[in-house]
């Protein structure tokens, strides 16, 4: 299951968080997510658990837990939405799909 953290103080590494989480059970990645001009953390990470069970237990347990004297919050990702593009065109829309070259 992956999890989003957010409100993390910037001095937090993505091997701080592994270890935040591991007491919990298994954690297959854990990223805080940088920002790629500044090569600062942008204040949000991404982790993945590899059961579903210890995940939820975490996301429970350290709900509102400081992390360097600063309440983290913690939440299930959802599901990326998969969006299908169109163009307006004159009066209607047309679908991209219709020009793709096989």
């Amino acid at each position: 299951m992956n999890i989003y953290v957010s409100n993390l103080d910037l001095s937090v590494t993505s091997d701080d968080l592994k270890k935040l989480f591991a007491e919990f059970g298994n954690v297959a990645s854990a990223e805080v997510q940088i920002d790629m001009f500044t090569g600062k953390s942008r204040g949000f990470a991404f982790v993945e658990m590899v059961e579903d069970a210890e995940a939820r237990k975490a996301i429970a347990s350290l709900q509102q837990k400081e992390v360097l004297n600063q309440p983290i919050k913690i939440e299930e990702t959802k599901p990326r939405e998969e969006k299908r593009g169109s163009y307006k065109v004159g009066s209607g829309a047309f679908k991209a799909y219709r020009f793709k070259k096989d």
